[in-house]
């Protein structure tokens, strides 16, 4: 017999990806279930030893009914049998039609049973069948298999009789360790038929089970139901007892296992690829980057170079065998690429397809061009092996960059983070209250009497009768006005960690597998070296960037932490130590005080990411919120990283120290998560105004007189000239003493270019008078009011040949300069 303690030698790991194929019998392999025995004591026990160890209580006496219908139940089968070769009941058995017969057949059938001459065996009832069956399976004289085992109607009278006679004390040792508000529940009865049933069809008591019976029966129970999701209590409370080897797996919780890190191939083998060559150079590729990766980016690489490329080259191109792709088969792949296609079913029953942008198309592009790039690179190290592959690679440079792209992230995260901001005192007051109302439905529930009609906060509600959990105060539902049966316990569950994930995560700023990471471990203290004050901190643990760091606890938070502290202890006082799974890295985390933890069914489970996020979209849908759209406001736990970032910078906290605390490896990504407001800026650039004007004299800013404000005005008078304008500055002094021809902040006038030749004409009149009279102390000033008489006229010329080489009907400066009346002057005319 395969025992716990007795348990095979482990193989390599395997990854479990799904409760089929060859992820199903590698686990089978690890982890074998105990094969039937082919005889044991019980089984060869005659027929009057089986019905002298049943006792028969005194007519009158307590049970006297019950056992004597037994005992008629149980001699009917056994002569039933007795027709059936063999040397043991359990042969018998299988030699009979029961084994390959329904339950509830095999005991419809049981009033025409004849033996082997046609004549009656058996004209016991079917509640007397079933009782005698009862108690052979009690007795382990029959071991049915597990299938017909699991078709079989579960009862609790047969549940008590196997306890009771096979091993009364591993299940009292088992209610002990669950409590007696578990052992009462529903589930506790689902979990007590599944390990019946296995002490049932391999013998022996709970301590003999071992992780290959659970396994071989959660397989048979999907299969035979052919439902979704099989009960696993059991197996969780099995491993509670401490029967189960180290390795043995942590939960067999839904159809599919938490799976493992799986291999190169089988992460390439997930998208079916047809091009084997192709697909053992993406697998050769993996495996050279896997040394310098971890999991989760070498997952997200097999799925871009896999899935989102080569398998969709396949599939629109079928046969392809070569990455050297022709320009038209990458442009087309490139345009299929760029945007996502969703089809939404109506009411009616249309279709509805919609396309919107793909937000990760850049980043995928980046990986795709990095294998070309690699492949390339490595050719020259390593011809041989990567030569052949060195070809063209058909994404530019130009077509992965991302400035554009980051900008649009930005954007929309920061229009996130301004559309929920404001909104957030709603969202918390909200789930506060929520809390609130859950916790006084659930306590007026427990109150109330079996039966009775009670009213919490205007709502009437009716506690059941009769409980499944067969103790009433451990009763969880109750029907409401409508007469529906609503879960109280599950809203106030609900309830609380929504709350707990609004407040952790707005006064921390973490990340959500950050905060599902906190342990009791995680909560410090710190002791200041300049005043002696301790203070209470929060250790995260490294998550994203691989980097612990601390955080401040603040009053709030610290009521937080403590409620939580509160509710996830058990019955002596101490947080149970939980299993998590590393979603990003697919492995089990060691067993921690998670302090994000709950209990179901007396097995320890902690928070999932989605259970969070559950909790907040059904928040957030009771308030009513929508967002610009119109549409239900929706928080990603990420929402409040942002905000938190947004709200301590708006409060003075220096973006190095939001860095720190956030865990930023660079500033910039910081100030990403900061959301800018129009009337910041618009604040911000007064603010540099004011302190700006606080550095100059104060004298500069007083109100000027009448006589200065004239003499300023007058000053605009003075600039014209008779050739054009002055540009001299207010208060400066004429450089050229008024010789304005030669000065160089002169703008002349275009209307005055006939008086600009007649006074060049003149100049070379008046040197060459000069040169001839020999007046030598005049040639040179001639020359300069020449020289800049010749550059006012170039000054004309450009301007002109500016405004004639293209006219878009857009008017000049100098054309909106001159409209400073109302009436046109004579002779304008607008183009």
């Amino acid at each position: 017999m395969t025992t716990a303690t007795a348990h095979t030698t482990r193989p390599d790991p395997v990854a479990i990806t799904d409760m089929t194929g060859e992820a199903q019998a590698a686990l089978l392999q690890q982890f074998p279930p105990r094969k039937p025995a082919a005889c044991w004591p019980a089984t060869t026990w005659s027929r009057e030893e089986i019905i002298d160890r049943m006792p028969l209580p005194r007519r009158g006496q307590d049970g006297s009914h019950k056992w004597s219908t037994r005992r008629r139940g149980a001699v009917a089968i056994l002569t039933w049998l007795e027709n059936f070769p063999g040397s043991t009941w359990q042969e018998r058995w299988q030699a009979s039609p029961a084994p390959s017969l329904d339950p509830a057949e095999w005991m419809s059938t049981g009033t025409a049973w004849t033996d082997r001459q046609g004549r009656p065996v058996s004209s016991a009832k079917r509640s007397e069948l079933a009782s005698g069956k009862l108690i052979l399976f009690a007795y382990d004289i029959i071991r049915p298999e597990l299938p017909w085992l699991v078709a079989m109607r579960p009862s609790l009278h047969l549940r008590t009789a196997v306890a009771d006679h096979r091993d009364p004390e591993g299940f009292a040792k088992l209610a002990g360790l669950l409590g007696e508000e578990v052992w009462a529940s529903t589930n506790a009865a689902t979990a007590q038929s599944q390990i019946i049933r296995i002490m049932i069809a391999k013998g022996g008591g709970i301590d003999d089970i071992t992780v290959g019976d659970c396994l071989e029966l959660r397989l048979i129970e999907h299969d035979v139901r052919h439902k979704g999701s099989v009960h696993t209590h059991f197996y969780s409370w099995l491993r509670q007892l401490g029967i189960f080897p180290e390795d043995a797996p942590v939960s067999l919780r839904l159809r599919n296992l938490r799976p493992g890190q799986l291999t190169v191939e089988q992460l390439v083998d997930r998208f079916r690829l047809r091009s084997r060559p192709v697909r053992n150079l993406i697998v050769d590729y993996l495996k050279e980057r896997q040394p310098s990766v971890d999991y989760s980016t070498l997952q997200n690489l097999s799925r871009a170079l896999a899935h989102n490329f080569w398998a969709d080259l396949e599939r629109h191109h079928p046969g392809i065998d070569s990455i050297d792709l022709p320009a038209d088969v990458a442009t087309a792949w490139k345009e299929r690429f760029r945007t996502i296609t969703k089809h939404r079913k109506q009411p009616d029953g249309s279709v509805i397809e919609s396309t919107k942008p793909r937000i990760s198309y850049i980043s995928v592009l980046m990986l795709i061009r990095a294998f070309y790039l690699d492949l390339a690179q490595w050719a020259a190290e390593d011809p041989a092996r990567w030569g052949p592959w060195a070809v063209r690679c058909p994404i530019s440079a130009d077509e992965t960059r991302t400035a554009k792209h980051e900008k649009q992230r930005q954007s929309r995260s920061r229009r996130r983070t301004r559309e929920r901001l404001p909104v957030l005192p709603t969202l918390v007051d909200f789930v506060t209250k929520r809390l609130h109302d859950a916790r006084a439905r659930l306590e007026a529930l427990q109150q109330a009497e079996p039966g009775e009609e009670f009213t919490v906060l205007g709502e009437t509600f009716i506690k059941p009768k009769s409980s499944a959990a067969r103790i009433t105060r451990f009763t969880r539902s109750a029907w409401d006005q409508q007469g529906r049966r609503r879960n109280l316990t599950q809203d106030e569950h609900r309830a609380f960690w929504a709350w707990a994930a609004v407040e952790f995560l707005r006064h921390t700023g973490v990340r959500i597998e950050e905060m599902l990471e906190i342990s009791h471990h995680s909560i410090t203290q710190y002791q200041l070296p300049s005043t002696g004050e301790i203070v209470p901190l929060l250790q995260i643990a490294p998550s994203k960037t691989d980097e612990e760091r601390a955080l401040l606890v603040s009053p709030e938070l610290a009521d937080v932490l403590s409620t939580i502290v509160w509710r996830v202890r058990d019955r002596t006082g101490a947080i149970p130590l939980v299993a998590s799974f590393d979603d990003r890295e697919r492995l089990w985390n060691p067993p921690l005080p998670l302090l994000f933890q709950w209990e179901s069914a007396g097995r320890r489970w902690p928070v999932s990411p989605a259970s969070i996020r559950k909790a907040l979209n059904e928040a957030l849908l009771a308030t009513g919120l929508i967002d610009e759209n119109g549409k239900p406001l929706c928080f990603q736990p990420h929402d409040f990283r942002r905000i938190f970032v947004t709200d301590a910078i708006a409060n003075g906290m220096p973006p190095h120290i939001a860095q720190i605390i956030c865990g930023h490896k660079d500033i910039n990504t910081t100030m990403g998560y900061n959301a800018i407001y129009p009337h910041d800026a618009i604040e911000a650039h007064r603010a540099f105004i004011a302190r700006r004007r606080a550095l100059r004299p104060a004298e500069e800013y007083r109100t000027p007189t009448t006589e200065e404000w004239d003499q300023f005005l007058g000053h605009f008078e003075k600039r014209k000239l008779s050739i054009g304008i002055c540009g001299r500055a207010f208060g400066t002094p004429c450089i050229h003493e008024h010789a304005c021809i030669r000065c160089s902040l002169l703008r002349p006038d275009p209307a005055q270019r006939a008086r600009l030749t007649e006074i060049r004409d003149n100049l070379l009149a008046r040197i060459t008078e000069a040169e001839r009279e020999g007046w030598l102390g005049e040639i040179e000033g001639l020359e300069v009011s020449l020289a800049g008489a010749q550059d006012k006229l170039a000054q004309l010329d450009a301007e002109k040949t500016r405004q004639r080489t293209i006219d878009l009907g857009m008017p000049t400066f100098s054309n909106l300069a001159g409209r400073t009346g109302s009436s046109p002057q004579p002779g304008f005319s607008p183009r």
